[in-house]
């Protein structure tokens, strides 16, 4: 990781919700944004690495049969524990990325706001073990940030041209905003309208 376990420690030291997911507008919106760009109402096996608190793991669950969550510090995943307790069909693990990727193959995987952290090689890592894991068919969202980040090599526009790359995947949907981006690609191109037999 370019940015270390510590850092995140010391976050999670002094709040248990240091970036505020719970109240702060810009977080729930964005999450709205998230649930309504996923084009399957439902969804048989989710992931979400670096799940942080659970807000967005929350949301999630609303339209995954099983959904697995992790995260590399210990403090948030007792918070998520807790946050997603009533959520019978929610895993919470405690996996430090990349090297401890879950074993098993998803048809939706999020990757949000933790691609900078990795680096260069750590996001690469990542991105091959969740391409590896995508179901056919299965969707990959990403979400990052776009402005700089102290300590981050990378931005959140270059973590989405990783993904962009990624063999065999088609983009699907795209929303650009001055502070994040949010982007799902997918080995099937087949549009929402079409599934619904609208065209």
């Amino acid at each position: 990781m370019t940015v270390s376990m510590s850092y995140f420690d010391s976050l999670y030291a002094s709040s248990e919700d240091p970036w505020d997911y719970r109240h702060r507008w810009y977080e729930a919106r964005k999450r709205d944004l998230t649930l309504a760009m996923l084009p399957h109402r439902r969804y048989t096996q989710g992931y979400e690495p670096g799940c942080s608190t659970g807000e967005l793991s929350r949301r999630l669950a609303e339209r995954c049969e099983r959904l697995l969550v992790s995260d590399g510090n210990a403090s948030a995943v007792a918070t998520a524990r807790e946050r997603l307790a009533d959520q019978a069909h929610v895993e919470v693990r405690h996996l430090l990325l990349p090297d401890a990727w879950p074993a098993g193959a998803f048809d939706l995987i999020v990757i949000s706001e933790i691609g900078y952290y990795l680096g260069e090689n750590g996001l690469a890592a990542l991105l091959d073990r969740a391409h590896s894991a995508l179901l056919p068919g299965g969707v990959l969202l990403g979400c990052h940030w776009r402005h700089p980040i102290e300590g981050c090599t990378l931005t959140g526009d270059q973590v989405h041209e990783r993904m962009a790359a990624l063999p065999g995947l088609h983009r699907l949907s795209h929303l650009e905003e001055s502070d994040f981006l949010l982007t799902l690609w997918s080995s099937d191109p087949t549009s929402v309208a079409r599934r619904e037999q609208l065209l």
